[in-house]
């Protein structure tokens, strides 16, 4: 366990130096919540069109269950297993970049931002992909570079992001049995 920690702390450094002053507000864009508003609103615009009202309402209650999931499963493990953002971490923060200007609460494992761009990215990639095939992988790459703005700007190692990755991916794919279950319960 000590050399896997110890490799994705290099990885860490590794990715997080690579950045530059140049980037860093691009990276701030995609990892700020607000940046992915008008994402969205294009999802949701896509519901009304596509899936008509009813069904609308039904996929904005799976996508407040999907967040609400990502969100308390994160928190647990955050204070479950303690693990602290690199730049908490004695033998990484005097190495690493910290883009932003404070660094967050001190536990990091697992990603929220990414745990939940990937539920997002699984659950409307599966729910459009008779209508849009190639939405679901345009989802999952803007879900891949929200994962690793977090550790572009400093505040997750990499399997604090890969780790939100499989849990999000996880939850999309619970949230969206139900959703089907519920659909075809209600005959929508």
């Amino acid at each position: 366990m000590e050399e896997l920690i110890h490799l994705d702390q290099q990885l860490f450094l590794y990715l997080n130096g690579l950045g530059s002053e140049s980037f860093d507000g691009f990276w701030m864009f995609i990892t700020n919540k607000w940046g992915s508003i008008p994402l969205y609103v294009l999802l949701l615009v896509l519901c009304f069109w596509k899936l008509g009202w009813k069904k609308t309402l039904v996929v904005l209650v799976m996508v407040a269950v999907l967040i609400a999931g990502a969100d308390q499963l994160a928190n647990a493990f955050k204070y479950g297993f303690k693990r602290l953002r690199p730049c908490y971490t004695v033998n990484i923060a005097d190495q690493m970049r910290l883009v932003k200007d404070w660094c967050g609460g001190q536990y990091s494992y697992f990603s929220a931002h990414a745990a939940n761009s990937f539920a997002v990215a699984i659950f409307f990639g599966v729910l459009f992909k008779p209508y849009f095939k190639w939405l679901l992988p345009v989802l999952v790459l803007w879900a891949l570079a929200v994962g690793y703005s977090r550790i572009y700007i400093g505040v997750h190692f990499p399997l604090d992001v890969l780790t939100g990755f499989f849990f999000g991916s996880l939850i999309a794919s619970i949230v969206f049995f139900i959703y089907n279950k519920v659909i075809a319960k209600w005959k929508l």
